[in-house]
């Protein structure tokens, strides 16, 4: 059986001020911005090159706004990443460097946090061997 994760809800407070911060400043594509009724409006946006996308609105979570930690997206090179977000006026970390990849910190208007990661070059998701350094210096 196939499970593919498409959508994750995302907590917010103001849909128009995390509409704007996602697609304007994080550079997320517009999916769908739908008002059902006076009680629901369903916000979809996608970062580019992904195939899950974030979800937010009126009426659609019951999460406090900004309690969502700890989102994860892969990123070819993460020095890039973090340029791009200062560009774009985001408040991002410096780039912390784990023995599992490269990662740099931010947070949406409501807290809610994400962080951009740069797999390690022995990862398989970055197209590595999946033999790490460690394990591939005794088999030359």
């Amino acid at each position: 059986m196939d499970i593919k994760l498409e959508v994750v809800t995302v907590p917010i407070s103001d849909v128009d001020r995390a509409k704007s911060f996602y697609v304007d400043q994080v550079g997320f594509v517009m999916d769908h911005d739908q008002t059902v009724s006076d009680e629901i409006r369903f916000v979809q946006l996608t970062p580019s090159g992904s195939v899950c996308s974030i979800a937010f609105g009126r009426g659609i979570s019951t999460m406090q706004p900004g309690s969502l930690q700890a989102i994860m997206c892969v990123v070819a090179d993460v020095e890039a990443a973090r340029a791009e977000l200062i560009d774009r006026g985001v408040e991002v970390s410096d780039v912390d460097e784990r023995a599992w990849g490269r990662f740099v910190y931010f947070a949406d208007p409501d807290g809610n946090g994400w962080s951009y990661q740069q797999l390690p070059d022995w990862s398989v998701g970055a197209g590595g061997s999946g033999a790490r350094p460690e394990e591939s210096e005794g088999s030359a």
